[in-house]
């Protein structure tokens, strides 16, 4: 017999979960880009899908709905806001802050299940504004800066206020989306593991 555990395969509701918001994240940059102020980095509605994910979805299924779409940009597919896809787009301004929705979805879903089956609005809001907008800016502020070679990180993160008032607009918006989703279905986007947990206790 052979010693190896075997691997568990994430359950095919989970999988159609993470499929969905990676869905989401890409039809939010349907509407398309907006630049301000000569800014390189474009203002987007896919942030807010970003923050979705977490708060629904929890760390890994958040974190993995961003790698997916991510992978479907790498593979060419254009499904960033102003039909942006390939390669090129992990070398350019932006490329931090891809990286970013990967570790601030990650984030925002780890605080968020901290108080699961909770869900008080103050804490998703709190899990939003550090996962969604501060890991966000602190990993794509000093790569847009490196890439660019035009500022300074100091600089550049001067230039990136411009993007909070929208960001806070975001954070309001998924805060109360992931409430009325927690309080309506606050089975439907636990893990399959923790479903399981919750069967067998109310047995």
């Amino acid at each position: 017999m052979s010693s190896r555990t075997p691997q568990r395969r994430m359950p095919a509701r989970d999988l159609a979960l993470v499929a969905s918001f990676a869905a989401l994240i890409a039809v939010l940059g349907l509407p398309g880009a907006l630049q301000l102020f000569g800014n390189a980095v474009p203002i987007t509605l896919q942030t807010l899908g970003v923050m979705l994910a977490g708060s629904i979805l929890g760390w890994k299924r958040g974190a993995l709905s961003v790698l997916v779409l991510l992978a479907l940009v790498a593979m060419g597919l254009p499904l960033l806001s102003g039909g942006r896809g390939g390669l090129a787009v992990f070398a350019g301004p932006s490329a931090g802050y891809l990286v970013g929705w990967v570790f601030g979805a990650a984030v925002i879903g780890w605080l968020v299940q901290r108080r699961l089956p909770a869900y008080p609005t103050w804490w998703g809001a709190l899990a939003n504004v550090v996962g969604g907008i501060g890991v966000v800016y602190l990993f794509g502020i000093p790569i847009q800066a490196a890439i660019t070679g035009t500022s300074g990180v100091v600089a550049t993160a001067v230039s990136s206020v411009v993007f909070l008032p929208g960001d806070i607009v975001k954070v309001v918006l998924a805060t109360a989306v992931a409430a009325a989703v927690h309080r309506g279905y606050p089975s439907a986007t636990a893990p399959a593991q923790a479903r399981g947990k919750e069967h067998v206790r109310g047995s």
